[in-house]
Parts: C-alpha cells; structure tokens; sequence
C-alpha cells in the first residue's frame, strides 16, 4: 500500500505540474549535453596530445642557395656543415633517431600538399624547382616534452636556416579545443545552476498544490521521508529521461560525426572512441541523478513544513 501511494503521487504530481516537468526535463538535457560535449572534447584534446606527443618531431632546415640567414652566409650548405650537423644530432642525448631528407624529396612532398585549381597559383608553383627547397633532418626525440637542448645546439650551426618545431603548428589547435572545452562547461554550469533553481520551483508548486494531503500526513504522523518520496520520485523521472535523451544525443554524436564522417575520412589524430562517450554517459548520470535529487532533499525539508 505504501508504495502504491507514493507511484500514484509521482503520477499525480507529474500530472499536475506537467509545464513544469517539461520545463525541466529540457534544462537538464541542454546542460547535461553540454557537460557530455566538454567532457568529450576534454577527452579528445588529451588523445591528440598523446598522439601527437608520441610522434613529435623538430626538423632542422638547411641553406639553400637563396637562404639569407645569418648562419647561411656562405650559401648552399657545405657537405663538412653537413657532416658537423650529423654529428651533433648524432651524439646529443635528447635524440633517439634522424634521418636526412632530400630537396628531391621534399620537392615531392611539398607537390603532393600544395595543389591548387587556381590558374593564377599553378603557374606561380610550376616555377618552383627542386634546387628551390631546402634539405633538411628529421628527428625523433627521446622525450618530446625535452626538445630545448638540441634545438639550441643546431639553431646556431652554419648551414642551419632555422629549426621548426610541430609545436608551434599544434599550439592553435590545442588553444580551440581547450576554448570550445571550457566554453561548453561554462554554459553547462550556468544551466544547472537554472536545473537547480527548476527543480526548486517545481518542488513548491507541488508542495503547495498538495499542502493539505501534506498537513493531515504530519498529524497522522508519517515521517518525513515518506512524504518526501513522491517529490523525489517525481523529479528523478525527469532526471532519468533528461538523462536518457542526453546520453541518445551523444551516441548520435559519436556515430554521426566520429566514426561516420571523421574516423573514416582523417588519420592525423587518434579520435575519441566508444569508452570515452561512456565514461562521459556515466558522469553525467551520476552528475543528473545528483543535480535532482539533492536539491530536493533540501528544498522539500523547507517546503513540507506544514
């Protein structure tokens, strides 16, 4: 009998402030979506630093014939520059491999990336030779966070027109993720901030719709938890169904954009997979669950005292 009343009242209650449960059914499953979206993009933003840590490389340039750095003074590379560059790379203990890459090569390289429909920029490219590039040395670190040492110790060795590290290309894109991650969390917490005042209005308006069954339950003398029940019953349905649909729009997320549009089509980062959307499905039930029912717990102890 006792659970029977409390199912009724959850229905009742639903039935009664159902422009209110609506109202915060869609609170919780915009701002749990976005705590999922920054959680994702947290989980993103730590895979491409492990993918592209592991495979960072600095690549020293070499003088070409129309360098005008200061340590290209003499022109084209020398092959004694050369060989004092190796040996440097060789021996220094923050690199564990290099290898040398030809203007040939880099020429090949360098038409594969830049192909353009424009009229205007092919003939421009089509002047560009092979002796145009700059030879250069590729090198894997040991550690890719340790990369100071040797950068200095070939930066300022003739035949060195100047030392590129992946870093400087990557900073960008690490800053937007790192942006749209916080930006995303920011606005999910100001919208729980409004779930939380929501749940608040609803456990009032219901209080008050029920203030008498309310008043002849404490001369009866039930307890107050079992006249909370119906109010934390009512809210955690609509948790569970805000928490239901948010968690429906990241699969649809992970299987429209991830592994429908991106995975198949770009290999330069590793993507978020399966596990990361379920650990961000887990949080943001746990997150939902909590973000209902303790503020009901606190606000029915001020609104049931009848």
């Amino acid at each position: 009998m006792q659970l029977r009343y409390v199912f009724s009242e959850t229905g009742t209650g639903l039935k009664r402030n159902v422009s209110m449960s609506i109202a915060l059914i869609v609170t919780i499953i915009v701002s749990l979506t976005l705590v999922g979206f920054g959680l994702l993009l947290n989980a993103q933003a730590h895979k491409a630093e492990d993918y592209w840590g592991s495979k960072l490389q600095i690549t020293v340039f070499l003088c070409n014939q129309d360098s005008r750095t200061p340590h290209c003074a003499s022109g084209e590379v020398t092959p004694a520059q050369k060989t004092a560059i190796e040996q440097v790379l060789r021996t220094h203990p923050e690199v564990a491999s290099f290898y040398h890459q030809s203007k040939e090569k880099a020429y090949e390289t360098w038409k594969s990336v830049y192909i353009s429909k424009d009229k205007a920029e092919q003939d421009i490219y089509s002047t560009v030779t092979p002796k145009d590039m700059n030879e250069s040395y590729w090198v894997t670190l040991k550690d890719p966070n340790k990369f100071r040492g040797v950068e200095s110790a070939v930066s300022g060795m003739d035949g060195v027109n100047n030392v590129k590290d992946l870093r400087q290309v990557l900073k960008p894109i690490y800053q937007w993720m790192s942006a749209m991650k916080w930006g995303a969390l920011a606005i999910a917490a100001f919208l729980l901030c409004a779930a939380v005042l929501q749940v608040g209005n609803t456990i009032r308006l219901a209080a008050f719709a029920r203030r008498r069954e309310i008043g002849i339950m404490r001369l009866v003398g039930a307890s107050t938890l079992y006249i909370q029940l119906p109010f934390l019953m009512e809210t955690l349905v609509a948790a569970l169904i805000g928490i239901a649909i948010s968690a429906g729009l990241l699969v649809l997320f992970m299987w429209i954009v991830i592994y429908t549009r991106l995975k198949p089509t770009s290999q330069i980062v590793a993507w978020i997979d399966w596990g990361d959307a379920a650990w961000a499905i887990i949080d943001i039930t746990v997150l939902g669950v909590l973000l209902t029912l303790i503020p009901t717990l606190v606000m029915t102890r001020k609104y049931l005292k009848v």
